[in-house]
Formats: structure tokens, sequence, C-alpha cells
């Protein structure tokens, strides 16, 4: 079924449901060592009241598959806690949530993870579906929450299965919770250009999902995790020589799929590494909100704090309230 709405009605649903303007909880619950004193630390109430102050209206929230559940799938990990907690926290200062399964067993967008085999193997896609039921149970039937299925699917191989899957999981948890907003993304890591090569929306509470670190020798620089850059480059943002319409273009085949649709359309993760100077990343910003908010673009930042993209790090002091004007 397509949904035919216009651009202004798809973006009311993300405006009035309160998932317009975010930022990720990168590194708590995700791409971390998994500590006590990680899940129970890294994250408090004083991040969350901080992070109101800035006038956002949610925030995005990484979890890890093991940290929900042990290595043979029994449900009975600490992030449930922690996520039970983070909900309080945000209710109290009137945020929303994005629950963003980043790691399921059998795969991870980094392949440092060794996760493998979830596209193809039948095991893991049920236990797949099995842990996102137990979220919705515990999760759903609340405004102020929302899923996102799965982090950055990477080869363009895997979108047959991912298409599959995904509306196999939206099924299962709308057994559980129908109007649960719902957040999918493509392959080539949610890649915009990726958006068109996913089903139609499964239903009008579901949403596309892509992530924007375009491009990359800049918002990456010096990132020793990206083996095709030159470690030692510092390029500044007008050295990229960019057209006006950079991030228009990069986004369109994202906004004409959601159009044809009537999707919401959301940009899960954005943001610029740590090593390019305060001034040069708040330009980028500002090109790259330019164009969010041409299009009325829901998003969330990458990320909060330390992860090589920490926005609350003392090195943004300079430039934070302006930068978060452009949020």
């Amino acid at each position: 079924m397509v949904y035919n709405r216009t651009n202004e009605e798809e973006v009311n649903r993300m405006k009035t449901r309160g998932f317009y303007r975010g930022v990720n909880l990168g590194g708590w619950l995700s791409q971390c060592d998994y500590s006590a004193g990680r899940i129970n630390g890294f994250i408090t109430e004083k991040d969350i009241n901080t992070i109101a102050s800035w006038g956002l209206d949610h925030v995005r929230i990484p979890v890890d598959h093991n940290v929900l559940e042990d290595k043979n799938g029994a449900l009975d990990g600490p992030g449930f806690a922690a996520l039970d907690r983070a909900l309080s926290w945000c209710g109290k200062r009137g945020l929303k949530a994005v629950i963003d399964l980043h790691k399921t067993a059998g795969f991870s967008f980094d392949p440092g993870e060794c996760e493998a085999g979830f596209f193809e193997n039948e095991a893991y896609q049920a236990r797949f579906y099995r842990l996102w039921q137990v979220v919705a149970r515990r999760f759903g039937g609340r405004a102020d929450v929302a899923f996102e299925l799965l982090n950055e699917v990477t080869d363009q191989s895997y979108i047959g299965s991912w298409n599959r899957i995904s509306r196999e999981c939206i099924r299962a948890i709308r057994l559980i919770d129908p109007k649960v907003l719902i957040l999918v993304g493509s392959y080539h890591n949610n890649s915009a250009a990726a958006v068109p090569a996913l089903d139609p929306p499964a239903d009008e509470n579901t949403a596309y999902n892509f992530h924007c670190y375009d491009p990359l020798p800049f918002t990456h620089q010096g990132a020793p995790w990206v083996p095709s850059l030159d470690k030692s480059a510092r390029p500044s943002f007008d050295s990229m020589d960019l057209p006006e319409d950079y991030f228009e273009t990069r986004f369109a085949p994202a906004l004409e799929a959601a159009r044809k649709y009537g999707s919401p359309l959301y940009c899960g993760e954005y943001g610029v590494i740590d090593r390019a100077r305060p001034e040069e990343a708040l330009k980028w910003f500002s090109r790259i909100h330019a164009a969010f908010e041409k299009f009325e673009i829901a998003r969330a930042a990458w990320s909060y704090k330390q992860m090589d993209f920490g926005l609350s790090d003392a090195r943004l002091d300079g430039v934070r309230d302006e930068l978060i004007r452009l949020l």
C-alpha cells in the first residue's frame, strides 16, 4: 500500500511525534566495553538534562544485542534496566527516544565485530524477531519511543534479504504495538542514495531512515578506522569546494522515495570528527542544517559525548551555542 500524503503531512508526523531534532547517545550501550561502569555511569540524568537544555526533542539510543541478551539469546541483559532509566529521565524533561538496535546476532556494520551470517541464517533472523518483540512488549505502547530496526546495513547484496527481514520484523512488532514509529534504513551504511532500494513503507507508522557523513574526507579526517583516507590530511571545509546544493543533491534519492510513498524521512546520524577544527566543523553543520530545514528532514546528530564526535566535549566550548542552533 502507498500512503499518499503531501510533504507537509509527512514532516508533521515527525514534528508532532517529537522526533525532529535529536542527538545520539553513542558509546553507552553500544560500541563500548560493556562493563557495569560503562552501562551505569557513561550517561546519567545530568546528561539528559543537558540535552533538554539544548532545546532538542529526542535522543537516539544505540543498543547492541549483547546488552539485551546473552550469547544463547536469553533476554536478561543489563541494557533493559539502562533503557528503563533513560526513558524515565527523558520523560521528566519531555524528551523522546529512538531505540536503535546497533548490532544484532550475526551482523554488525563494523567488520571488527566479526559478526556474520545474519542475512542467510534463519535462526539468527528468528532471534532478531524475538528480540524486537520483547523490546516492543517492554517499551512499546507509548508515544515517547520509536524503534530503529538495525543500524547500517552494509553490502548492497543484502538488500533483498533485508527487505524481507525488515518486513517480517515489522509484522512481528505490529502484533504487539500497531502504532509505534519504526525506522528502516538501506544498504551502504544507510546511504541516502540507497533508500529507493527499500520496499515501500509497511504502514503509515513506518519511516525511511538514512545517515550522512558526506564528504567523508572532511567529516572523518584522520579517522584510523577508514583505510581509504590519508590519516595525516586535515582539510578545511572550504577546500572541499562543495556546490551550494551539495546536500540537496545527496539527499535527493531519499527525498524522492519518501515523497513517492508518503513516508517521513529521518537522518539518524550525521556529524564531524574531533580532528577537524571546531570552526571548520561549524561550517559543515551550517550547510547540512540548511538542507535539513529546506526539506524539513528529521534528524539526530552523532554524538552527544566522546566517540570521536562528542558535541558536549570541551573542544567545542567556543562554538557550542552556535552549533546547537544548527542541530
